[in-house]
């Protein structure tokens, strides 16, 4: 079976704070799996370092980067006039065929045309010789797909052109529907199954090639590709059925309770200018999903009122209860058509760190335990609040509508104690941001972001830079473009794409370019075999370069002379995030597009991502780059500490909520769906009572109604946790926590590209977390090493 990888976007809980984009129903998901393969790999050796080879215009390019996102005018000048000279149009991102909205479909139809050849190849290999050739064949045929697929899905979210938006809808639907036909294509699970049973075959891989020959075939037979026609008939209903329900869910998700209404008087202490946007006649209509009830439940002074919200908020409606029942029924009937005891398990199996449910209740039972001590420290702080408050009703009980109020009364009570700190984003220009993340790149791995000029029809709007990726050793590496500046009709959201993966080029391919583009010269051969996008050349082998975009949202002044986009801290914060993403698509340039950047374990995709956040709170990287945009003063640590120790006042009754919804996922999709009686409020309610300090749920709500991640992430919710608990003891192992210097040293960013992040999914990631971490408690991966994980806590230190 065939399916692509996330069609190009990763999303996390992070990244993705609204509706979870929907995903491709199971029996599509195939392109993206779970490296398994542990064979050992060389140890670090600091000697090894590369010597740094960077050319004397790197000095030119950061200071032009900085400029180039805070200087208006530096962009208008920034292309010279023989760059905008050139007639013609060169296509999105450089592809050929993008030029116009036709294209895609012209696009897709040659890239099918090619897809049909390799699995009629696939389909006839009959010798050892061409056995040999089914990994990358297939790896091929992937790559085909998705480089239509990723593009689309793209432009279909993000060009602002309708036109070109529907015809990249339409070239998505073609290659997908094709997609599904291969689906039912039982000789391609076959032949590969043939070619894993001959020896000859497989010593002939490499460990790469064998890594994606065992997880195609892993995915091949979960997904009931195996089974009779009509159970394959049943999957395929079942999987659509789950679809069409997920997407309810989500997108019709409704509170029981769409209004509270009471007396303008019983909302003292909230924002009056709130207050009155929902007034009327004396009375308050204060919409239930609205951002304005999250505002109440923090500032409203009355219990009783808090008390409504709460339960208005925390209490789906009945329709949502009885579709997200429906689904959570129909994929443990999935699972079992497919063989497997849960939905859970089906999920976990392969594709994930974890392997089983029972690792995955491991490492949260091991995180719960570990962040217990400090979730009651921040609860008897709460009740404390609650106690001292003259004016409160029930001063013996903390309940679940106080949590939120004395929360923030704790906070306000910091920020009255710490300097003003609202003058942090002055600097952290976006161009300050950007050319720190180039220095701190730099240092740790060699590589830097260099502006270039784009040519027409290359980017998708005016606001969009592009940055490429230049090694000291390696030369030219990946294309990023960025798109960072807020439009009202672009998505709020963050998020990191993969337009088109590394993969190697093979000689046979450069061949058929050439054949079918009547190239005279080998240039001529390898734009066409990449379809004009950029490639790169070493040591005789030619790989696609990783072509990425990140797309953000922040508010810039356009018409503001010389004033550029001032981020706070936590869009700050974002874009290192988002970077994070990136740079694991930069160094994991795979000879195969299965398993490239962030195409690995899904639980395992979120490491570099969480750990750049470890970077950001760095003072010594901070000072590579914070700076008053105006006065260049250089920032005080200060203002980021006081910010950070409110912000962080609360981590671990945050992260026991986290903990508690990750058990849900799991429960939800255990065994127990298609036993009788199923009931998911009682499940979530008992959980929150075995397992929270924090006062839980009351009777009568039904929160998981509006979790939508279920759907999105069904099982895989711990991700998040597990990664950020991965994280913190990288940064604290490899990169001693940034003392002394370590998160800018350069042998501890050799240890941790060598051993991790430049092998994408091509490896075990048990192995390369063993190897960074130097801990071989690790390399087996089981239930011990889950449980290790969680006992290590998302933080060893404390904000306060």
């Amino acid at each position: 079976m065939i399916r692509t990888a996330r069609s190009g976007l990763w999303t996390c809980t992070r990244c993705l704070r609204q509706t979870p984009r929907k995903p491709l129903s199971p029996s599509h998901r195939r392109w993206l799996t779970t490296a398994s393969n542990t064979a050992p790999q060389p140890k670090f050796d600091a000697t090894s370092i590369p010597t740094d080879h960077s050319d004397p215009g790197t000095k030119y390019d950061d200071t032009l980067l900085r400029k180039l996102f805070d200087s208006p005018q530096t962009f208008r000048d920034f292309a010279p006039p023989s760059s905008r000279a050139i007639n013609g149009n060169v296509g999105l991102f450089r592809n050929k065929y993008l030029t116009s909205p036709a294209g895609f479909l012209a696009f897709a139809q040659d890239n099918l045309e090619k897809a049909h050849k390799l699995v009629h190849t696939v389909l006839k290999a009959s010798s050892v010789e061409e056995y040999k050739a089914i990994v990358r064949d297939l790896d091929r045929l992937s790559d085909l797909l998705c480089r239509v697929l990723d593009v689309s899905d793209f432009v279909r979210v993000t060009h602002p052109d309708p036109k070109i938006q529907a015809a990249a809808s339409q070239a998505w639907a073609l290659v997908y529907q094709y997609m599904n036909e291969l689906n039912t294509t039982t000789g391609l699970c076959d032949q590969l199954g043939t070619a894993l049973a001959m020896p000859e075959v497989r010593s002939s891989w490499s460990e790469e090639e064998e890594t994606v020959a065992i997880l195609l075939r892993q995915d091949f037979l979960k997904s009931a590709i195996h089974l009779p026609k009509e159970s394959r008939d049943r999957f395929v209903s079942l999987s659509q059925d789950i679809s069409e329900l997920g997407s309810a869910f989500v997108d019709r998700m409704s509170p029981e309770t769409h209004q509270i209404s009471l007396p303008s008087s019983k909302f003292q202490g909230m924002d009056p200018r709130l207050a009155r946007k929902y007034s009327s006649f004396g009375r308050v209509h204060l919409p239930t999903m609205s951002p304005e009830a999250t505002v109440a439940l923090r500032s409203v002074m009355d219990e009783d009122t808090r008390k409504r919200i709460y339960h208005a908020t925390r209490t789906a409606s009945t329709q949502s209860i009885e579709c997200l029942e429906t689904l959570l029924r129909l994929r443990a009937e999935l699972a079992e058509l497919s063989g497997f005891q849960s939905y859970g398990q089906m999920a976990l199996r392969d594709r994930m760190m974890a392997k089983s449910p029972e690792s995955v209740h491991q490492f949260l039972q091991a995180l719960s335990k570990h962040n217990a001590r400090f979730v009651e420290e921040e609860v008897a702080a709460l009740l404390k609040a609650k106690q001292e408050n003259p004016h409160t009703s029930s001063p013996g009980d903390l309940q679940p509508w106080d949590k939120d109020y004395y929360m923030e009364t704790i906070r306000k009570t910091i920020r009255s104690r710490k300097r003003e700190s609202d003058i942090l984003s002055s600097f952290f220009s976006l161009g300050t941001v950007m050319q720190g993340l180039s220095r701190l790149f730099s240092r740790l791995y060699g590589i830097r972001l260099v502006p270039r000029d784009v040519l027409p029809g290359e980017t998708w709007h005016p606001d969009v830079r592009r940055l490429d990726v230049v090694s000291d050793t390696d030369g030219h590496v990946a294309v990023l473009y960025v798109d960072l500046f807020y439009r009202s009709d672009k998505s709020p959201n963050p998020a990191h794409f993969t337009v088109r993966c590394s993969r190697e080029i093979s000689n046979q391919e450069l061949q058929e370019a050439a054949h079918a583009t009547g190239a005279t010269t080998m240039e001529e051969a390898i734009d066409a075999a990449n379809d004009g996008m950029h490639v790169s050349q070493q040591s005789g082998t030619i790989k696609q370069l990783p072509t990425i975009a990140l797309v953000c949202d922040f508010h810039h002044e356009r018409d503001a002379k010389n004033s550029p986009a001032l981020l706070d801290y936590y869009q700050m914060e974002t874009l290192f995030h988002e970077m994070g993403h990136a740079i694991h698509s930069v160094l994991a340039r795979t000879s195969m597009q299965n398993v490239a950047g962030t195409r690995c374990a899904t639980d395992f995709a979120e490491l570099p991502s969480t750990l750049m956040e470890h970077f950001c709170a760095d003072p010594t990287v901070l000072s590579l780059f914070a700076r008053h945009y105006k006065t260049d003063q250089k920032l005080p640590y200060g203002l980021v500490a006081d910010k950070l120790g409110i912000w962080k006042r609360f981590e671990a009754s945050e992260r026991e909520t986290q903990i508690v919804l990750a058990m849900l996922d799991q429960e939800l999709h255990s065994s127990k769906p298609s036993q009788p009686g199923f009931d998911s409020t009682a499940i979530y309610h008992q959980l929150q009572h075995d397992h929270g300090r924090l006062p839980p749920d009351a009777p009568g709500t039904r929160w998981q109604g509006f979790f939508g991640h279920l759907f999105g992430y069904g099982s895989t919710y711990y991700s998040y946790l597990f990664d950020q608990t991965l994280s913190e003891r990288v940064w604290q192992v490899v990169f001693s926590g940034g003392q002394n210097g370590g998160a800018l040293d350069r042998a501890n960013g050799e240890r941790l590209k060598e051993n991790l992040l430049k092998w994408g999914g091509s490896r075990d990631p048990w192995r390369c977390l063993s190897d960074a971490l130097q801990d071989e408690r690790l390399a087996n991966g089981d239930e011990k090493a889950m449980a290790l994980v969680g006992s290590w806590g998302a933080r060893d230190g404390r904000h306060t």
